[in-house]
């Protein structure tokens, strides 16, 4: 669509966020007593409720021209049929193609048929071909460890498995090993990401040597942090086992034949995955080799297969029913109309405590931009700050600034209906206490109710006008409601590619590049020369670095 079509849709979403009252969510409920049915969207697993926020009447059918307008619909068929929607690197952003089953063809070229379709059409069947013959090998390699075919050096099967990698290939998989991972599980999992050695140190003594496997996650096999990394667990094998036999403890997850063969793993070790695939996206591909290690094959199968089907639904749902698009435009309403810099995610569920860390890099790292697709300069925000810890821990942390702050912070509210322990007291306080928290944000409670409870309690005149304003809750808090029904590898194969899909459809309404990441890459090339000022060489780095240096030799210098 010209840029004269989306910017006056924009217009008319932003127009509608500075209305009186457009933050209103309670006189919502007054005005629609079927809302919370009006507002719920379902799709496989997962049921959406939107309807705690400000999204009224007027507003949704304004979001859905906006994602007409900023042809959302165009961009998810172009990403699915493999064109070059990564524009700044020139290739596709194939991460669906990891989740299509053996035998099933790759996704057809999006709508309006064009060269472009057919180049990307050629590009999906060739990276669907490759991430087909990867998943075998990786089935066969997981059926090898597990049956004990492939054994340690001095011939013990392996009962760990350590993956050295960082951001994609740490985050998201370290997140589905310690949401899906039992007692029962065919090894244990440990991710190792963190340059600072205090990361091994904590990891080192729940390992046997002799058991241990180890993955090196890099796909050039030289990302600085891990290949550190790698060096050190290397040394500790070494030490218990020799040296000529520590390589045998290891499998790389790399594009470098040469380099992981120079680091003494063979070619038959290593597992590739695509550069139409980005870090953020790759917990489906080799980087999830960990993941069928230490769950087994058939729970990285049904997570694929909970990936498939939120692929499937959000490829063919009318924009009206589209959870990923939905999701998407409810952010676009908190950011650009009514102007919320961030948003928590909370889930109500142990397990997940590592999925606000997966959506902060999927998420920020994906719409963090400052300029569109096109290089021009963006007029308006972007992606918000995402941040998370799972409930109730954040009750008890940052909700205080959540509920009384001035400025609102929407909430997604991710709730399992069903747990797998056998203490179903804990269970049920826990879903209350989501479900309280979504509701206190919403309904609040106004100075009168606070000084009649107080009178009601003998409290004195005196104290109820001192204390009465602090215990003002305005309400009208916007969040989200996101229930599976229950916690299990295809369950969370939805949950993540439904917040994939989002960022997409995201990239698509704010015109940027949601598929590279350049801000990630600045600080790696200033760190070199630091590093080498640290080590008393001459380096160009700035005044305010240099004295930093210079602080730091000081204190090092002082025993």
């Amino acid at each position: 669509m010209p840029r004269s079509d989306v910017e006056a849709a924009w217009a008319a979403v932003e127009a509608l966020g500075r209305r009186p009252g457009a933050a209103a969510i309670r006189s919502l409920f007054t005005a629609d007593p079927d809302r919370p049915a009006r507002m719920t969207r379902q799709a496989g697993d997962v049921l959406l409720d939107l309807s705690r926020t400000a999204i009224g009447p007027e507003v949704l059918p304004a979001l859905l021209a906006l994602a007409r307008a900023a042809g959302v619909e165009r961009f998810r068929d172009a990403m699915a049929g493999g064109e070059a929607v990564n524009v700044t690197e020139g290739r596709g952003a194939l991460h669906m193609s990891l989740r299509i089953p053996d035998g099933a063809p790759p996704y057809p070229p999006g709508r309006g048929h064009s060269e472009a379709s057919d180049a990307g059409a050629n590009q999906s069947g060739t990276a669907l071909t490759q991430a087909q013959q990867t998943r075998a090998r990786m089935r066969a390699f997981t059926a090898e460890v597990h049956e004990g075919r492939f054994l340690g050096a001095t011939g013990e099967r392996f009962t760990d498995v350590v993956n050295i990698g960082i951001g994609g290939s740490d985050l998201g998989p370290a997140m589905v090993a310690r949401a899906l991972w039992t007692p029962g599980a065919p090894m244990r999992a440990h991710y190792l990401a963190n340059v600072d050695a205090h990361a091994w140190e904590a990891i080192r003594p729940q390992l046997d040597p002799k058991r241990t496997l180890v993955l090196i996650a890099s796909k050039t096999f030289t990302t600085q942090e891990t290949m550190t990394n790698a060096a050190l667990v290397r040394g500790w094998l070494a030490e218990a086992l020799g040296d000529g036999a520590a390589a045998g403890h290891f499998a790389a997850l790399s594009t470098n034949l040469k380099g992981a063969a120079e680091f003494g793993i063979p070619e038959a070790r290593v597992f590739g995955f695509s550069d139409t695939v980005g870090g953020r996206f790759s917990l489906w591909s080799s980087i999830g080799l960990s993941l069928a290690l230490a769950l087994g094959w058939p729970a990285f199968e049904r997570l694929l297969a909970g990936g498939r089907a939120m692929d499937e639904h959000f490829l063919a749902a009318p924009l009206e029913d589209n959870l990923p698009l939905l999701l998407a435009l409810t952010e676009a309403w908190h950011v650009n109309g009514l102007g919320y810099p961030s948003r928590a995610v909370l889930p109500y569920d142990e397990r997940l405590a590592r999925f606000p860390a997966h959506l902060q890099q999927l998420e920020m790292e994906s719409l963090g931009k400052g300029v569109h697709a096109d290089g021009s300069r963006l007029s308006r925000r972007s992606g918000p700050v995402v941040f998370g810890e799972p409930g109730t821990n954040a009750q008890h942390s940052f909700m205080q600034l959540i509920h009384q702050s001035p400025v609102p912070v929407p909430v997604d509210f991710v709730l399992v209906a069903r747990a797998d322990h056998s203490n179903p007291d804990s269970h049920r306080k826990l879903l209350a206490n989501g479900l309280a928290q979504a509701e206190a944000l919403l309904v609040g409670k106004d100075e009168t109710t606070v000084r009649q409870e107080m009178a009601a309690s003998g409290a004195a005149p005196g104290s109820i006008d001192l204390v009465a304003s602090h215990r003002v809750f305005s309400g009208d808090r916007p969040s989200t409601v996101i229930l599976v029904p229950r916690l299990d590898a295809f369950t969370l194969g939805q949950l993540v590619a439904l917040y994939e899909h989002k960022v997409a459809c995201l990239g698509a309404l704010w015109g940027i590049n949601p598929f590279d990441q350049w801000g990630v890459e600045l600080g790696k090339v200033v760190a070199g020369h630091v590093g080498a000022r640290l080590e008393g060489r001459s380096a160009g780095v700035h005044a305010a670095t240099e004295a930093s240096v210079a602080a730091i030799m000081r204190l090092q210098g002082e025993r």
